[in-house]
């Protein structure tokens, strides 16, 4: 809901802040990526695949989570589905896809994928919680009334009947920033590797969004009384924090990073601290 037309051409708030967090994102992960040894541009290369791959995977969760939107008896059909810009993007399918995207971009740049995702995680916190404030002007992923002096309005004619302010996705925002904070303290301070700084995001990201989720009240597709997506971040969760168990026995401090050679240079290790 939240469009500018200039003209013919209709400018969306809620792209415009995921656009606003891919750019954080990348920058904030070339530098950390830099910082560890690596190539300059190395992240911007991987984003070119990983962007659209997320942008599709995170579609087709939302299609595939509300199926009955579209498929059910009173669905809008196929080419709804098709249709991005009436809204609908599932993080979930973003970060499968996504992951795709990247591990290809990775391979395509000739670096390993551990290292990459290390430097990233802190910029998709940021991206994460940018992108959230476009919710605040599509009018939508709210919770129930709020006195509390944070409360934001939400207009009449998108709430549903009987209900005021809702800041669920404010509570989101605020907590991926924390996230962002948490990971570069805990990269610095333990000296992470091997994939343990991405993994870290992913238990802390889910760890809030359990919380966040029950408190939404938009309809979504239960399983044993819980949202799907509660669901899906508990399992996600869980797998991230074994992960991180067991990759910090296994493969202690940081990996080295092998730096392709640019055309006509020999090929160089950078140590990291």
């Amino acid at each position: 809901t939240g469009v500018w037309n200039l003209g013919p051409v209709p400018i969306r708030a809620y792209a415009m802040f995921i656009v606003l967090g891919i750019i954080v994102a990348v920058v904030l992960g070339n530098k950390r990526y830099e910082a560890r040894g690596g190539r300059p541009g190395v992240i911007t290369d991987i984003a070119i695949w990983a962007v659209p791959f997320g942008i599709v995977g995170g579609r087709i969760y939302h299609v595939l989570s509300d199926w009955q939107i579209y498929f059910g008896a009173e669905g809008a059909g196929f080419v709804a589905a098709l249709r991005i810009w009436d809204g609908g993007l599932g993080i979930w399918g973003a970060v499968a896809l996504g992951a795709v995207g990247t591990w290809i971009g990775a391979r395509r740049n000739g670096v390993a994928l551990p290292p990459v995702a290390d430097a990233i995680a802190p910029g998709l916190a940021l991206a994460q919680a940018i992108g959230r404030w476009g919710n605040y002007f599509n009018q939508e992923l709210f919770g129930s009334p709020t006195t509390l002096p944070w409360g934001l309005e939400i207009s009449p004619e998108n709430r549903p009947s009987g209900y005021g302010d809702f800041p669920t996705f404010l509570y989101e925002s605020l907590w991926l920033v924390g996230v962002a904070v948490v990971v570069i303290w805990a990269d610095r301070r333990f000296n992470l590797g091997h994939g343990r700084a991405f993994a870290l995001y992913v238990v802390l990201y889910t760890a809030g969004r359990v919380w966040i989720e029950a408190l939404r009240i938009d309809s979504a597709n239960e399983i044993l009384g819980l949202r799907l997506n509660i669901w899906t971040s508990i399992i996600v969760g869980l797998g991230a924090l074994a992960y991180l168990v067991i990759s910090a026995r296994l493969k202690p401090g940081r990996e080295l990073i092998v730096q392709e050679p640019e055309p006509n240079e020999p090929e160089t290790v950078a140590k990291v601290e």
